[in-house]
């Protein structure tokens, strides 16, 4: 199969293998609660479609009911994590995933859309998709450790953040 590696060592696997290898762990996908590292993200081409499965589940659940929409695909969104040493792809799989929730959630809420929502799934994607290094896991040009954030939901509604040092 094609792949370009660049000077850090970039591999960009084609979608079709990325598909198969998803298919090998077909249930986790299918649970919109399972948590997925993938500790050199790129631009997201594991998570993505991690991702639009998880999405399809909560629309396919949800669609008629905005909030719990809104709900479960928190939870899609908060237990998706990546890293990569490079911050354009950083940036690119952040924008990549918040595109692919936006077009979803568009779809089925057009004239309802939540912005204020749309901001914490931002946010949520810049807490999990971190710029560091995955084999020692920091920061970049930092010594501090890459921190992961645990999102869970409370009583009435309410978000509950813990957060995890390596």
């Amino acid at each position: 199969f094609p792949v370009t590696i660049w000077d850090h060592g970039e591999v960009f696997t084609p979608d079709f293998l990325v598909q198969d290898m998803l298919c090998l762990v077909k249930n986790e996908v299918e649970i919109i609660e399972s948590r997925f590292l993938e500790p050199a993200c790129g631009d997201g081409n594991f998570l993505a479609p991690v991702l639009a499965r998880k999405l399809d589940l909560v629309s396919k659940r949800y669609k008629k009911n905005q909030s719990d929409y809104e709900k479960y695909s928190f939870i899609a969104i908060s237990s998706i994590y990546g890293i990569d040493i490079l911050i354009d792809n950083v940036d690119s799989c952040r924008n990549r995933l918040f595109d692919l929730f936006k077009q979803n959630y568009a779809s089925l809420f057009k004239k309802k859309i939540n912005n204020d929502f749309l901001n914490v799934i931002k946010f949520i994607l810049e807490c999990n998709i971190l710029h560091g290094d995955a084999l020692s896991l920091k920061k970049i040009n930092s010594e501090d450790f890459i921190i992961f954030s645990e999102w869970s939901f409370t009583t009435g509604g309410l978000v509950k953040r813990r957060y995890f040092i390596s």
